[in-house]
């Protein structure tokens, strides 16, 4: 029956007792399909993670000026990586423990709300760093 018509028999859902089939043409199936398939990647936003490094010794003068290229990639949807080396010169390890934590904190102040923290990096890891990502526009 379906091959004097010129179609296939599509098995549908396996699992089910009976099985579901539909005669169809399999060629129009399957390009429907892969179009379907192409238009939802096409609405489909990706984020990029950006990542900008400070100093822990860094000037306010200078963090404005990094800070002003975290706005840049957050207005553009994307999330921002700020790490800080804690390892190095004797001037990193002359501040503290204190310093790069509240270093963080005040840079978590001066996004305020065009971003969230979203993540910190463990205690125990060699780079410290936060994740920020763009403050949900509300509609």
């Amino acid at each position: 029956m379906a091959s004097d018509a010129g179609l296939d028999v599509v098995e549908l859902n396996a699992n089910s007792v009976p099985p579901v089939v539909k005669i169809m043409d399999f060629g129009k199936y399957k390009y429907e399909q892969k179009k379907r398939a192409n238009e939802a990647k096409k609405k489909q936003k990706t984020t990029e993670m950006k990542e900008v490094w400070i100093k822990p010794f860094i000037e306010e003068n200078d963090l404005q000026i990094k800070l002003r290229k975290v706005f840049e990639f957050l207005e553009n949807g994307d999330k921002v990586k700020i790490s800080i080396m804690t390892t190095g010169p004797k001037r990193v390890l002359a501040m503290g423990r204190d310093a790069i934590p509240g270093l963080f904190a005040h840079v978590v102040e001066l996004i305020g709300e065009r971003g969230t923290l979203e993540s910190r990096s463990k205690p125990d890891e060699r780079t410290k760093s936060i994740v920020i990502a763009p403050a949900k526009a509300t509609k």
